[in-house]
């Protein structure tokens, strides 16, 4: 028995794992052996590669394919229109299914609309891409991160907020109350 929601136009692959509660909207394609969490969301227009990895509660908005070496956390957001890689040297003459290469989304991380993250790269715990950011390098907890290529430009809390670290390194997020420390280049909760 299904225990998730599929679209009548959504393509469904055997092989697959898909958590209950979770929604799959209009003309995506769940391909072989992936693997989906419980209550995950996956927008219209949605390409799930074989063998990716989705955590419980993430959320694909439309319009981006998840290509094989990709694994997502808990509770990530990946936003409209945004594009993985999966090959730092695609040719279409050669044939690099052997080379390609992992990329990690940690827990809680948001990826904004139209940005692009190329492969081999690790986007850290509730760390935030701007919209159409190009990340080329790894990116850190809790970082904030927008341009081309992607740079960090300050922190956030674990719901989204920029944080403003006072001379001692704490900061409080304005929403949760919930306090930060930053030291040695690095942001943890208290």
């Amino acid at each position: 028995m299904m225990d998730y929601f599929a679209h009548e136009t959504a393509v469904i692959d055997p092989g697959c794992t898909i958590g209950s509660g979770t929604k799959i909207w209009h003309f995506s394609h769940i391909m072989p052996d992936c693997v989906i969490g419980e209550h995950c969301n996956i927008g219209q227009n949605v390409v799930i590669s074989p063998k990716v990895q989705l955590g419980k509660n993430v959320k694909i908005q439309n319009n981006v394919s998840v290509y094989t070496g990709v694994i997502c956390e808990d509770d990530v957001f990946l936003g409209p229109s945004m594009v993985f890689t999966n090959v730092i040297n695609p040719r279409s003459h050669v044939n690099r299914r052997d080379a390609y290469q992992s990329t990690f989304v940690r827990k809680g991380a948001s990826i904004g609309a139209n940005a692009t993250i190329v492969c081999g790269n690790e986007i850290g715990r509730y760390a935030m891409i701007g919209a159409g950011a190009v990340v080329t390098k790894p990116v850190k907890d809790f970082a904030l991160v927008a341009g081309n290529p992607a740079r960090q430009i300050g922190w956030v809390s674990e719901n989204g907020h920029r944080l403003q670290f006072d001379k001692q390194g704490l900061a409080v997020c304005p929403e949760t109350r919930q306090q930060y420390v930053l030291e040695n280049e690095a942001v943890r909760k208290i």
